[in-house]
């Protein structure tokens, strides 16, 4: 979770802090994930809110994964450990942030879960947030990392993606990543047929996300969270509201 806009820069050391295991932004006074288990939620929001393996086992050239919200990678690894289990080809994975956290920081968080270490070390060695892009070709993953702000980026993405996850901070916290019109540019730069997923379902995201052009439906959310969003591009072809 994460996905600040502005111009991009490691963040100061005041902006963060640690809630026993789990970084908190200071700015936003929000965690980058559950504290409860961040890995649980990223696999009940993101992996199976978007159908994630009936979606990769029916790609055999790989599946194309956007993200707004790059944030300590959590959900960069869940759905590349699936990848590496159940996908075929490779996973391209395309995430926005804006603030992009140091190597050590991001494997701090990842030492929670033993199963993600292997995973966890390769991303770290590859992590250089500089310049425009992080670009890493690692087993089985080709990983993009744009560095700004979203609202610029997204919509001169030059892709559609299969999935869209969506992993800003609370909209109460940072509105600016869930406004009208980025959702709109997620709209369009997702393929026909295919999802944008999020752990939020507040009514302004909801909205947000059905004005830009998705069915959006609700899904039982993560822990104490009551529901989360599916939102469904339609096929080609099929009537346009």
């Amino acid at each position: 979770m994460s996905g600040h806009t502005s111009t991009h820069r490691a963040p100061a050391q005041d902006d963060l802090e640690w809630r026993g295991d789990t970084p908190t932004s200071r700015r936003f006074a929000d965690p980058y994930y559950s504290p409860l288990d961040g890995l649980a939620e990223a696999r009940h929001v993101f992996l199976e809110g978007a159908d994630l393996p009936a979606r990769m086992a029916a790609a055999p050239g790989g599946l194309h994964v956007a993200e707004l919200g790059f944030g300590v990678g959590l959900n960069l690894l869940a759905a590349w450990r699936l990848h590496l289990r159940a996908g075929k080809g490779t996973l391209r994975f395309t995430s926005f942030e804006a603030h992009p956290l140091p190597a050590e920081v991001m494997a701090r968080a990842h030492a929670r879960w033993p199963e993600l270490a292997d995973l966890s070390r390769a991303l770290c060695a590859a992590w250089r947030p500089e310049g425009e892009a992080v670009r890493a070709a690692l087993p089985g993953l080709a990983l993009e990392v744009r560095l700004g702000d979203a609202r610029a980026l997204v919509p001169r993405a030059g892709f559609e993606a299969d999935v869209w996850f969506l992993d800003g901070f609370a909209p109460a916290r940072n509105p600016q990543m869930w406004e009208p019109a980025l959702m709109r540019a997620v709209f369009e730069a997702c393929r026909p047929g295919g999802a944008a997923v999020t752990y939020s379902a507040a009514g302004a995201v909801r909205r947000a996300l059905a004005a830009a052009g998705f069915e959006v439906r609700k899904r039982p959310g993560f822990a104490r969270k009551r529901e989360m969003l599916v939102a469904l591009k339609p096929p080609a072809g099929a009537p346009q509201r």
